[in-house]
């Protein structure tokens, strides 16, 4: 793509100085309309060793209102970073909605550095640009405008401005070892560039190459570019997207009525059976931390179906700083402001620790479905888009155990009026409670295809029978501690 590539013919002083100044004027009516119409915008700037990817941020900022953008710069990865999922710094940045993030480097760098100096196998970085394919689909899909820019300059303009900046006692900083070492490897590197950028360049987010060489025409093309952009996306900005086709392995599920709710466990065996399971767990646990596997496990259920106590005895048998419980409620005004995982993604747990989650991102094909929370083209994309999230996680190499709490109509209403009855109690009912119940059948019918289309080989659902909570508990638990095992064989 690089090498194809044929740059746009640099105009004269006093054009590009009346197309700048107009491109400035544009901007500055944009991003009122995108605040307005709540359009976030992600710029990626990536692009050779200093080739100017941060100047050129800071002059295009200066066109901005400071209270509408972020910018971050991505080249350096932290400690807490690569326990996390290879998306999830990235995917922790993107913007709310109707402001930009800028962000110096970014995944294309992490990528293809990796790669061009071996700490990536090609098995590795070819699933890693499937990540990304992935991640900027989903962005684009759930309205953001994603912005790619490359900034390309020569190998002998790369020499002239490394011999410049690292002859200056002030600038010489800003020359880095793996610069040098791209230079000196320029070939190899604009190979592997172009390749990248070949295999990632997607109609809803195109790289656009832009031509470095002088500083006003890197920014007067990155303008007109950016204005560009924006003005598809505002209107756009209304439109449902195409829904894809799974093509993710499903396992066959039951349908919630098909479910015996008779199960049962007597106390002795209730107590026998929970301080064995609560050694077996603690000793796993201690495991987990020292191969450093990461583990998710995802409560969902029916209304006083029993998951806090459920969650209670799992967390019982773990050292508390090696896990964390995150009940999910309504999103928070800066999380209903991007997109719907990304509270989830910024609650993932590190290399060796636990994160249990007492309701999910399954809220997406659930209540927010259910309420009218979101289009009807948003929960019907999101089963694709949630197998792709657990896929991502799998392939991190996280055990997820995913369970649905079932307890009957009867249970439900009994359970709800003994809560009601019990002043102890009563802050566990809510009207909402009540309004829920009156949508049971819909709430089935959701949760129905919810297991049906998630279900996948990698985060398969599991049914826990809860009329008996003492059974649902044992099972979880069993559960538990059988996938745990079965993680560890491999990390002996």
């Amino acid at each position: 793509m690089l090498k194809e590539w044929i740059p746009a013919e640099m105009p004269e002083e006093e054009e590009l100085k009346s197309r700048l100044e107009a491109a400035r004027e544009k901007l500055a009516v944009q991003q009122l309309q995108m605040k307005e119409k709540k359009v976030p915008v992600l710029v990626l700037v990536e692009g050779w060793g200093t080739s100017g990817k941060g100047s050129s941020i800071g002059r295009i900022i200066q066109n901005i209102d400071p209270r509408f953008f972020k910018v971050f710069d991505m080249e350096k990865k932290t400690e807490e970073d690569a326990r996390k999922p290879f998306l999830y710094r990235h995917f922790a940045k993107i913007p709310e909605a109707g402001k930009f993030v800028f962000l110096d480097s970014g995944w294309m760098s992490e990528l293809t550095g990796g790669y061009l100096q071996g700490e990536l196998s090609e098995k590795v970085y070819a699933q890693r640009i499937e990540s990304v394919q992935r991640f900027e689909r989903q962005l684009t899909d759930n309205g953001y405008l994603v912005v790619k820019l490359f900034l390309n300059i020569s190998k002998k303009e790369q020499e002239k401005r490394i011999s410049h900046l690292a002859g200056e006692k002030d600038t010489a900083w800003r020359v880095g070892s793996y610069d040098v070492w791209q230079h000196d490897h320029y070939d190899k590197c604009q190979e592997v560039f172009s390749d990248y950028l070949k295999q990632t360049n997607q109609p809803s987010a195109p790289w656009y190459i832009i031509d470095a060489k002088s500083r006003k025409w890197t920014e007067l093309q990155i303008m007109e570019i950016l204005t560009q952009g924006i003005d598809i996306a505002l209107s756009n900005s209304q439109m449902a997207v195409p829904l894809l086709q799974n093509v993710f392995p499903l396992e066959r599920m039951p349908q919630l009525s098909e479910i015996p709710l008779d199960k049962t466990i007597s106390d002795e065996d209730y107590k026998k059976e929970l301080k064995q399971l609560r050694q077996r767990l603690g000793e796993l646990h201690n495991r987990l931390y020292r191969k450093k596997v990461p583990v998710i496990i995802a409560y969902e259920g029916w209304d006083a179906a029993g998951k806090g106590g459920n969650i209670k005895r799992i967390t019982s048998a773990l050292d508390p700083r090696g896990y964390e419980v995150h009940p999910i409620a309504s999103p928070e005004p800066h999380e209903k402001a991007r997109h719907y995982l990304w509270r989830f993604w910024t609650r993932l747990p590190k290399t060796g620790h636990i994160a249990i989650f007492d309701r999910t991102w399954y809220g997406r094909v659930m209540v927010e479905r259910l309420e009218g929370f979101c289009s009807e083209n948003d929960w019907k994309r999101a089963y694709h888009e949630i197998n792709e999230f657990e896929k991502e996680l799998h392939d991190w190499g996280s055990v997820i155990i995913k369970f649905w709490v079932q307890i009957d109509k009867d249970t439900q209403l009994e359970r709800f009026t003994e809560r009601q009855n019990t002043p102890e109690k009563q802050w566990k009912i809510t009207e909402e409670d009540w309004r829920n119940r009156d949508k049971w059948d819909q709430y089935e019918q959701a949760v129905n295809e919810m297991i049906a289309k998630t279900s996948t080989t990698y985060a398969p659902w599991h049914i826990l029978e809860s009329v008996d909570k003492k059974y649902a508990r044992i099972k979880a638990m069993k559960i538990v501690v059988e996938e745990l095992e079965k993680a560890l064989d491999g990390h002996k």
